[in-house]
């Protein structure tokens, strides 16, 4: 045996039996307000809309699918990618099954490129940046939200939270979660770039448009 085996088989052993580590405290690096959810919708709006990203406000979840119906009508979307969370079949409920098509292990990208959008439920909103926190548990997801050229974001008001230490210790616990894999992934507007003349081009390393359907 190594000396490198050996090593590794007393902290093995150390680790047995060993309590559960406790999480760090949450980083108090902007102290949280007591702002209203009307309040943080609007921030989060304002903030969404500076990065050329729109905000859909729907009462229920019947009206939220009657947005997303007239929004693939009127921008001429021919199939919706989906990843499958439970939030996202109830949002597509009423779409016909050749509208609609649902990531699978295998999905090469070059077809995941001819969807016209993307549609992905978040974990989690920031009101100070517009961001939407969306857990991707396997490559095909996290492609989804880059690959077509619209990427649709379903949410519920109670998700939206001040900042990122107000969301930590949510955020922690889903990621101390031992069945759940993957990667978190922060959404904050379209793809957007800009050249040496300062130029900002939009949709060159990602979607050209992101939708967040808002829920209450």
């Amino acid at each position: 045996m190594s000396a490198r085996d050996n090593i590794l088989g007393r902290i093995r052993s150390a680790l047995q039996g060993s309590p559960p580590v406790e999480p760090p405290p949450v980083p108090q690096v902007w102290p949280r307000g007591k702002a209203s959810p009307e309040q943080l919708v609007e921030q989060f709006a304002g903030e969404l809309a500076a990065v050329a990203g729109e905000l859909v406000r729907c009462r229920s979840m019947i009206v939220a699918r009657e947005k997303l119906a007239e929004m693939i009508e009127r921008s001429g979307w021919r199939t919706l990618g989906a990843v499958d969370r439970p939030f996202c079949r109830e949002l597509t409920a009423d779409l016909p099954p050749d509208r609609l098509a649902w990531t699978r292990d295998g999905w090469q990208p070059t077809q995941m490129a001819e969807l016209s959008a993307g549609l992905v439920a978040a974990e989690v909103l920031l009101a100070d940046t517009g961001s939407c926190l969306v857990a991707n548990h396997t490559a095909e997801e996290r492609l989804i939200c880059y690959l077509p050229p619209a990427c649709v974001v379903i949410a519920k008001v109670e998700q939206l939270a001040e900042h990122m230490p107000a969301a930590w210790q949510e955020i922690a616990a889903k990621t101390a979660e031992q069945e759940r894999r993957g990667e978190f992934v922060l959404i904050t507007g379209p793809s957007r770039t800009a050249d040496i003349e300062k130029i900002l081009i939009l949709g060159v390393h990602g979607p050209k448009r992101l939708v967040v359907l808002l829920v209450g």
